[in-house]
């Protein structure tokens, strides 16, 4: 399989720009919930917590792929 220059270019354009989309949409999920995700799930260790923040991330994950994939 022989892949262009072009198409290597775009492929990482394209996962940068979804990454970054996922990280700013992260951090507005964390401001608008109650408390800070990260010391809640880091320092107290609250699994519920952790599984709240997950499942948020998958789903702006999906978002953010099927607005980059069309």
């Amino acid at each position: 399989m022989v892949t262009s220059l072009a198409t290597l270019l775009n492929t990482l354009l394209y996962a940068g720009v979804g990454i970054f989309v996922f990280l700013i949409g992260f951090f507005i999920l964390d401001l608008l919930t109650p408390g800070k995700l990260w010391a809640e799930i880091h320092d107290q260790r609250n699994i519920g917590v952790a599984i709240v923040a997950g499942a948020m991330a998958l789903g702006l994950a999906i978002i953010v792929a099927a607005a980059i994939h069309g």
